[in-house]
């Protein structure tokens, strides 16, 4: 019980109580769940792997999204990490490929430009018919970062056919502005639209 509790609490996000948690809920399941949990991440090791194309995760060489002829493969949405792009599909509102960075610019943690998948989107871009790359990258230091520096590469490529977005931010649906913290709301008067 012990051993599980240590690997569980290694999780990003999961402290040692809500392993302890985790463990007693384990170890409360029939067997035949347990199994099941065990062999789904047994199989997702084994067969899981990161696309050729976007990095994304698949079990074939090119994942179901790049294969996708109804994926519109002009316009990119550069995530940071595969939770990104999960986050974004369960929307169900983008109907185009990705790229997959596998982290942020970090020079404190020692991440640099070289230790990220751009290159290989500066690569799928050169190669055209891109018109549209999104930069979705978290709202932070290394986010915003991250999405300068493949805007700077961006628009050394001299391609006014290319369009850089990222996505709004601003107020929740719903929200009272009273509620909101003061970057938030300065965040949507930045990126105020026309009513």
């Amino acid at each position: 019980m012990e051993r599980l509790i240590r690997e569980l609490a290694k999780m990003p996000g999961i402290g040692r109580k809500t392993a302890e948690r985790l463990a007693y809920y384990i170890l409360g399941l029939p067997e035949q769940e347990a199994r099941e949990l065990s062999s789904a991440i047994e199989d997702l090791k084994k067969s899981g792997r990161n696309c050729s194309k976007c990095f994304g995760i698949g079990v074939d060489e090119v994942c179901q999204i790049c294969a996708d002829p109804r994926r519109d493969n002009t316009v990119i949405c550069v995530v940071e990490e595969h939770k990104d792009l999960f986050s974004i599909e369960k929307t169900g509102h983008y109907k185009g490929v990705y790229h997959v960075l596998l982290g942020h610019i970090s020079p404190l943690d020692n991440v640099h430009p070289e230790d990220l998948t751009i290159e290989r989107l500066m690569d799928r871009i050169k190669n055209g018919g891109v018109r549209e790359v999104i930069l979705a990258m978290n709202f932070n230091i290394e986010g915003d970062t991250t999405a300068l520096y493949i805007q700077k590469r961006l628009s050394a490529l001299d391609r006014q056919d290319i369009k850089i977005t990222r996505p709004a931010r601003g107020i929740p649906q719903g929200s009272y502005l009273e509620y909101l913290s003061s970057t938030v709301l300065a965040d949507a008067i930045d990126a105020r639209m026309n009513f």
